[in-house]
């Protein structure tokens, strides 16, 4: 299969980035990363123990002085070279991403590395408009002005879809405000983690500033998240472990930045342009192959164009083409391991008791066989409070639902315990105004479906959490406000002194 990235010319110091270098886990256990699309080992390492994250806590606490006093326009220039060095290395990028995600080499060369470059740029200006309120006389006598500082130490946890954009959308807001970090992505994904912190100390970022630790989550994840030096965690993956992080940093009173799951509605009006709507519905339910919490999941189609859909994206997915993720025609890759897989298979088969699968439904056999691929799936017929209409399922599945009013639309949009993205299709202003601030959502798109830029923020409602990811917005999560108040008056006994000295 195709040209693989060689992963033995860039780990072999190990799996740990700490104080600016790859050194070995030490933790008694080994973990593989595990080519999906064939289901071979690429390379083994050892994982991290409670050691090694005290290890990169350390390192962050040392580098955060320097780091946060220094300016933002040293910052600022800090990231424009890191942009620069993660440009130079994009192809090296986008081919360990496919590797060990099973990503189309399309969709890391198009989509996960220059949407990793826009980013980094985007922070790398938004560095320097670090500001507060404006100084002014509130209460007459005293001068008021905000300060915006960074935190310290911040502990975030990245998941397995997106490893490379993930840790990015970790990384960068955190450390252009002046924070270091520590980010323990997922133990299946290690690799472009560990690239971008390897091109932030080349770009010139000082060492203690990223770091890296890859363990398991139950070990190094919730001891990140636990440690005492750790001022905030920020973390993606499902609701349930969101829930048990949360848990976790409470007991430190730290703050908490939380992004899970989703389940996201297509809600298509009966005016909608039905060509666009379904080749909408299948790129947006396809792309990571379904491994996407902002994926298209659940198409709500309005009864008059409800067969018409059902038809039309049933032939477009059969023309999907299921390949090696390394050749550029292939439109889908695998899932990312064969337990995903066969979770995946779970809920289909499940559903074919009370739904009907309209395409797709297996995996494909033949020299695909040995990947954890699944074919392009298309549900009808399910009811509303069924699982596979409920559940985050994180695969190639879309299941299709009609309605009838626009209340009813909407109404049923909202009817899961997720709010992280949605989108309306409709020809008329009025009408996709409404489903726009009625869909509980923390992004709602018309007329199209998942495109993400480095200027808007990305978060979600109800249990999909809470806070930003990119643009500005994300520096909400990542600096503490301060009031500083200054005396104008010089008067030793002020006015308000009365409360306690009346009339002496």
């Amino acid at each position: 299969m195709g040209n693989r990235f060689q992963v033995s010319d860039h780990f072999t110091d190990g799996a740990q980035y700490i104080g600016g270098r790859l050194r070995p886990g030490t933790a008694d256990e080994d973990h593989s990363v595990v080519d999906p699309a064939t289901g071979e080992s690429v390379y083994t390492y050892r994982l991290a123990s409670a050691g090694d994250v005290d290890d990169a806590v350390a390192a962050a606490k040392a580098a955060f002085p320097d780091w946060a006093g220094a300016t933002p326009g040293e910052r600022s220039d800090a990231l424009h070279r890191f942009a620069g060095v993660l440009a130079e290395r994009a192809e090296d990028l986008a081919r360990a991403e496919s590797l060990q995600c099973g990503k189309p080499i399309r969709l890391t060369t198009e989509f996960d590395v220059p949407g990793t470059v826009d980013n980094t740029a985007f922070f790398a200006g938004a560095a320097r408009h670090l500001q507060g309120q404006s100084a002014g006389e509130y209460s007459g006598d005293h001068t008021s002005y905000v300060r915006r500082e960074p935190i310290g130490v911040v502990g975030s946890i990245a998941p397995w879809n997106y490893p490379l954009q993930m840790a990015a959308w970790k990384i960068l807001p955190a450390i252009a405000a002046g924070n270091t970090i520590v980010l323990k992505p997922a133990e299946l994904t290690p690799l472009t983690s560990l690239m971008f912190a390897q091109a932030a100390t080349d770009a010139g970022i000082p060492d203690g500033v990223v770091n890296i630790v890859t363990g398991a989550g139950r070990v190094a994840g919730e001891h990140l998240v636990g440690h005492p030096d750790v001022a905030m965690t920020s973390f993606t993956g499902s609701t349930p472990v969101g829930k048990r992080v949360a848990e976790i940093a409470t007991r430190t009173v730290k703050r908490i930045h939380l992004e899970l799951g989703g389940k996201a509605p297509f809600v298509v009006f009966d005016d909608a342009d039905l060509e666009a709507a379904a080749h909408g519905a299948v790129a947006a339910s396809l792309i990571n192959s379904g491994q996407d919490c902002t994926a298209a999941t659940r198409a709500y189609v309005q009864r008059p164009l409800f067969d018409a859909f059902v038809e039309r994206v049933a032939e477009l997915m059969e023309t999907v083409r299921l390949g090696d993720p390394a050749d550029p025609a292939t439109d889908l890759g695998p899932l990312i391991s064969h337990a995903q897989r066969d979770r995946v298979a779970g809920f289909v088969d499940r559903a074919r008791g009370y739904a009907t699968v309209v395409t797709g439904g297996m995996a494909p056999g033949g020299e695909l066989e040995k990947g954890a691929y699944y074919r392009p799936t298309l549900i009808t017929g399910a009811p509303q409070d069924s699982e596979v209409v409920q559940s985050e399922i994180f695969g190639p599945v879309l299941v299709a639902l009609p309605f009838d009013g626009d209340d009813e639309g909407i109404r049923l949009a909202n009817d899961t315990p997720y709010g992280l993205a949605a989108s309306a299709w409709s020809r008329d202003v009025y009408r996709a105004n409404r489903a726009t601030r009625e869909i509980k959502a923390g992004c709602v798109w018309v007329n199209d479906h998942i495109p993400i830029i480095s200027e808007m923020p990305h978060g979600g409602y109800k249990s999909s959490g809470f806070g930003k990811d990119m643009s500005a917005y994300s520096f909400e999560e990542y600096t503490q406000v301060k009031h500083v108040m200054f005396d104008n008056t010089a008067v030793a006994a002020k006015d308000w002194h009365r409360t306690i000295f009346g009339d002496r």
